[in-house]
C-alpha cells in the first residue's frame, strides 16, 4: 500500500479504534469502518475482520478470568445461523436496505435501554444477539451493538472480555463463510497486515489506561456507541 493522506486518516482510525475498544470492550468497527468506507469500500468486510482478529484476543486473554462462558456460547451459536444469514444479504440485498434495518433498529435498541429497568440477560437474549451480530457484521463488518446492549450492566471486565471472545469466534465464522462465499480475497489480507503495526499500537496504548473505565462511565458509553453507530449506519445507506 503506498503512503498517502488517505491511507494516514486509515491508519488513525485503526490507532483510535483499537484504543477505544481495547479500554472499552467495543468501538473498532464504529471507528473503521466509515473511514475505511471512503477510502477503500472493497476492503470491506474482510480486512475490517481479520484486523479484529488479534486485537480481540488481546483483550479477551488480557481479562480472561471476567469471561461469561455460558453467554458466550449461546451468542456464538446464534452468530453462527446469523453468518450464513450475512453472506444471504451480500448476496440478495440492496446495501441501503439493509443499513437502514440496522441502524434503525440499533438506535431503537438503545433508546429502550435507557428507559428499561437493569436486566440479567437468558440465553435467548444471547442466542438472538448472537443471531443479529452475526447477520450484522458478516454483511457490514459492524456488529457491537447488540453485544454491547446485552452486557451493558454487566461488570466492565466482563463486558470487555465476553465481547471480546464473542466476537473472536464470529470473526472467524465470518471469515470462513465469506472465503466460501468466494467474498475473501488476497488485497484484503494485505490491506489488513498493512495495518498491523498501528493496531499494535493502540492495543499497547488500551493496556495504559483500560482499569481506568468506571460501570457508570462504560454504560454511558455503551448506549452512545450504539446511538452513533445506528446514525452512522443510516448515513451510510
Amino acid at each position: 500500500m503506498m503512503f498517502d493522506t488517505t491511507m494516514l486518516s486509515v491508519w488513525l482510525a485503526v490507532f483510535a479504534g483499537a484504543l477505544v475498544q481495547g479500554t472499552t470492550g467495543m468501538g473498532f468497527a464504529l471507528i473503521v469502518v466509515p473511514v475505511l468506507a471512503l477510502a477503500a469500500p472493497a476492503m470491506l468486510p474482510g480486512s475490517l475482520l481479520i484486523a479484529m482478529l488479534p486485537l480481540n484476543a488481546y483483550v479477551a486473554w488480557r481479562e480472561r478470568h471476567a469471561i461469561d462462558l455460558r453467554g458466550a456460547g449461546w451468542i456464538s451459536a446464534g452468530r453462527l445461523a446469523g453468518t450464513f444469514g450475512g453472506l444471504w444479504v451480500l448476496v440478495a440485498v440492496p446495501m441501503a436496505w439493509l443499513n437502514a434495518l440496522v441502524g434503525g433498529s440499533t438506535i431503537l435498541a438503545a433508546v429502550v435501554s435507557l428507559i428499561a429497568p437493569a436486566f440479567t440477560p437468558g440465553k435467548m437474549t444471547f442466542a438472538s444477539t448472537g443471531l443479529i451480530t452475526g447477520v450484522t457484521e458478516t454483511a457490514t463488518g459492524v456488529g457491537g451493538p447488540p453485544l454491547a446492549l446485552a452486557y451493558q450492566h454487566a461488570p466492565v471486565a466482563t463486558l470487555r472480555a465476553t465481547v471480546a471472545l464473542c466476537f473472536l469466534v464470529g470473526e472467524i465464522i465470518s471469515l470462513i463463510v465469506l472465503a466460501v462465499g468466494e467474498r475473501l480475497d488476497a488485497p484484503q489480507w494485505h490491506y489488513a497486515l498493512g495495518m498491523l503495526p498501528v493496531l499494535g499500537a493502540g492495543m499497547l496504548a488500551s493496556h495504559l489506561v483500560h482499569r481506568r473505565i468506571n460501570q457508570r462511565m462504560l454504560r454511558i458509553g455503551v448506549l452512545v456507541f450504539a446511538l452513533v453507530s445506528g446514525l452512522v449506519v443510516l448515513v451510510r445507506g
